[in-house]
């Protein structure tokens, strides 16, 4: 039996899928700090059609960010494959880091989104919120299951309260994404 193409969004509106976007779950990765609280990406359409990528979380009250950027993996297409590069170390961009971020669901209204990529090494289920519905949450985790997921590997993201209203605290870590 042939693997089934994983399916994903067609025709995303970008512009609705811009803003601030909650991790409410993930695959731990090697790239991510492991005890990350509030961890948050923020997306903004620049003028040449790419996307500026803006990931923090807090660990032990410190901030951690990496910024990149998104480009459509194929601009011809329809489907919401894209591409996302940064460069490491942050403090020192030297090496660039390419990975694929495939939008495989997004809400009617843009309030959640499930994000995976074809290997299916790396997943996370986002909202425009701290906290999600159990309801929504468990589809989001079905469909992931159903496009060959191994989803015990989700792990919830703590959003304890209250969340740092701004980019910058006291304690900023300098952009070191650890």
């Amino acid at each position: 039996m042939a693997k089934k193409e994983m399916e994903v969004v067609r025709g995303i509106d970008l512009q609705r899928y811009m803003g601030r976007w909650y991790e409410i779950a993930s695959f731990p990765s090697f790239f991510q700090p492991k005890s990350g609280t509030n961890t948050r990406a923020t997306y903004t359409l620049k003028d040449d059609g790419t996307v500026n990528v803006l990931n923090e979380t807090w660990v032990a009250g410190k901030r951690a960010s990496i910024e990149g950027y998104a480009y459509k993996a194929d601009p011809k297409s329809d489907e919401a494959k894209l591409k996302v590069k940064f460069y490491v170390p942050p403090f020192l961009p030297l090496i660039p880091v390419t990975g694929d971020y495939w939008v495989l669901l997004v809400g009617d209204n843009y309030q959640y989104s499930l994000v995976g990529e074809p290997r299916k090494k790396f997943l996370w289920i986002l909202c425009r919120e701290t906290h999600m519905d159990e309801e929504t949450y468990n589809m989001l985790v079905q469909r992931a299951k159903d496009e060959g997921y191994d989803v015990s590997k989700l792990h919830k993201t703590p959003h304890p309260e209250p969340m740092p209203e701004s980019n910058k605290t006291p304690d900023d870590a300098k952009g070191i994404w650890k």
